[in-house]
């Protein structure tokens, strides 16, 4: 996630809650995308540190737990870059030019200056922070979906390109045979049943038999899995995308809640501030007088319902708006409680790292050896196919 500062329920609700739970059921790398950051904002980076703190500690509030995910710090990683170099020699221009949110975002932020080599390759960036850990699932709303899509493109093309191994299928059958007899067979019946008669049943058995084969290397994974597909050795993987159950949340304008907008509430906001803000919060337009009837599905507030608010009170909503039988303050109460019985835990989680940063710091020194080792591991195959693996 690009650090923008303290999160707002948007984000949460957007994405912290999957990742929550996630890191569950997954191994999973979470990071602050602070090179990201400067693609559109370089020349204001005296706000970049602080928004790096303030975001991790919004994402240890909201439940992300560093004894059970890697959390880091993008350039804390230098190997991100290296890769990101490495690749930027074989991608074509044209695939930078044609991803949808590269010219979306030039027409959106008009008043920046973003002819910049930096941001035409940020969508290579991106596909070389997912690749360096080989992910095979990347959790993401739809409209990063193409950004995945050129992620699978540049590690087909890579390993296309350099996956040539001398003497690849001598090696894929020795390491075939560290299977074990049973699976061996298991493996070859698989092999031949996909590349001969195309049965895309046998291919996910057969990366499932090798998920569970922890007896061989690195190394040899990778060729069984290049040898059972019929490609060469397979040195990135070629990511998923995990579409998840992200609802969009309106600011208090009715606009999508964003800080740069003023509209947002932020997880930590003061109880306070946050009624003062749901009462003023704009409602379907058609009420302007209390005994006036009106539209939940024109109103912002409605969309809150949803994502806070039980089947009763959903209900309770849509007949007394209709009718006029409550009043817009009201309405909101429900939605007032709730987000406020939500925001306490997270924060109580947070105080403690508010009150010695040094936490945030230690965790995130942890999580970025962690996450260095994985990535000068790719990083070692990268050089070697590339030729540069000389000393």
């Amino acid at each position: 996630m690009r650090p923008t500062g303290a999160m707002h329920i948007g984000h949460f609700h957007g994405a912290l809650k999957n990742w929550v739970r996630m890191q569950d059921e997954h191994p999973c790398f979470f990071l602050v995308a602070d090179w990201h950051a400067l693609t559109t904002h370089y020349d204001s980076p005296e706000v970049l540190e602080k928004s790096v703190w303030d975001m991790l500690i919004d994402w240890f509030a909201a439940g992300i737990e560093p004894t059970k995910a890697t959390v880091f710090i993008q350039s804390r990683v230098p190997e991100h870059a290296e890769l990101f170099l490495l690749l930027a020699m074989c991608t074509p221009l044209g695939w930078l030019e044609r991803v949808p949110t590269y010219k979306d975002q030039m027409e959106r932020l008009r008043d920046r200056d973003l002819s910049t080599y930096g941001f035409l390759g940020y969508p290579l960036m991106q596909a070389s922070d997912i690749l360096i850990y080989r992910s095979n699932l990347v959790p993401v709303g739809e409209d990063q979906v193409p950004h995945i899509e050129m992620a699978r493109e540049m590690a087909r093309r890579f390993n296309h390109l350099f996956g040539r191994e001398p003497g690849f299928e001598e090696k894929a059958l020795a390491a075939v045979r560290k299977l074990g007899a049973r699976r061996s067979k298991l493996y070859l019946e698989l092999r031949a049943r996909y590349q001969e008669h195309g049965d895309e049943a046998a291919l996910e058995q057969g990366h499932a038999l090798l998920a569970q084969s922890q007896s061989v290397s690195h190394g040899d994974r990778e060729r069984l899995f290049g040898y059972l597909e019929g490609a060469r050795r397979l040195i990135l993987v070629e990511p998923e995308a995990v579409l998840t159950n992200s609802p969009r949340l309106p600011g208090l304008d009715g606009q999508k809640m964003s800080k740069s907008y003023g509209n947002d509430i932020s997880m930590r906001e003061e109880p306070k501030a946050l009624t003062e803000k749901i009462r003023k919060m704009v409602t379907d337009p058609a009420r302007v007088r209390r005994s006036d009837p009106g539209d939940p599905d024109r109103c912002p507030v409605w969309q809150l319902h949803r994502v806070y608010s039980n089947d009763a009170t959903q209900a309770w909503v849509q007949k007394g708006c209709r009718t006029a039988g409550i009043g817009c303050l009201e309405c909101k109460q429900p939605v007032i409680e709730a987000m406020l019985a939500e925001q306490e835990p997270w924060r109580q989680r947070a105080q403690p790292y508010l009150d010695d940063p040094s936490l945030v710091r230690s965790i995130v020194a942890d999580g970025c050896d962690r996450a260095r080792a994985v990535a000068q591991e790719t990083m070692r195959d990268v050089r070697e196919a590339m030729g540069l693996g000389y000393s």
